[in-house]
């Protein structure tokens, strides 16, 4: 019998995944397994768009294992669930700006998932089904600003996953500054079936900063900053 939340996640993980993955496609343990190859156990990690704190994350089989970061989400309804089950994370209640704006309007759906700032994306979703249940005004601060008010120099995993501003988030990012290890983005569009688009931008950005493509499970890329990886001691 199940007896603890922490059980309960596990199971989970072993249940349906078969090994102890919480990512919609593997991505943690592929990471894993690039990140303990480099000598790196416990990595820090920013991830912005958390939506849940353990189904289809990407840093909770980290924070399991003794890891530490900053989980950003726009959605207030989920961020005392977020505190709840990782009380040892800095979670911030924010967005991530690109356009120099101070606070922007959030569109929450029901299927909690799809939420975005995105007036574009939210009337695509909305056509395709999805019911928005309300508009809220949310603080933004830019990218650079959540790394260098968090961090001592930067995590060594970005995880971002912002429904629709991926790419626009990611083409702030100061690479030189902040020269992140391992960063997994969604790099699929949104869509109501099993068929998704890639966005390419994304990986043609990333390859221009100095990263390759280390994996794709078709929902996301996983990128790798070449530097970091030819530099690595086993």
């Amino acid at each position: 019998m199940i007896k603890k939340l922490k059980d309960f996640i596990f199971y989970r993980g072993y249940r349906f995944f078969g090994r102890n993955t919480f990512s919609q496609a593997g991505e943690d343990a592929i990471i894993y397994n690039l990140l303990y190859q480099a000598g790196i156990r416990k990595p820090s990690y920013l991830e912005l768009g958390v939506c849940h704190p353990w189904d289809g994350n990407n840093t909770y089989k980290f924070y399991l294992l003794g890891a530490r970061g900053v989980l950003v989400e726009a959605d207030e309804t989920q961020i005392q669930m977020i505190k709840t089950a990782r009380p040892a994370d800095k979670v911030l209640n924010i967005g991530v700006s690109f356009t120099g704006e101070e606070e922007a309007d959030f569109f929450v759906f029901s299927e909690k998932s799809v939420s975005t700032f995105s007036r574009q994306e939210a009337m695509i979703r909305e056509e395709k089904g999805n019911k928005i249940m309300k508009t809220v005004k949310v603080p933004l601060k830019t990218i650079n600003q959540i790394v260098e008010e968090n961090f001592q120099h930067y995590p060594d995993i970005l995880s971002i996953d912002i429904e629709g501003l991926d790419f626009e988030v990611l083409s702030q990012l100061d690479y030189e500054r902040y020269p992140i290890p391992v960063i997994c983005a969604e790099t699929c569009t949104y869509s109501v079936n099993h068929i998704r688009p890639k966005d390419t931008r994304i990986e043609k950005l990333l390859v221009s900063k100095g990263y390759f493509l280390y994996a794709d499970t078709y929902l996301n890329g996983i990128f790798v900053q070449e530097k970091w990886f030819k530099n690595v001691k086993i």
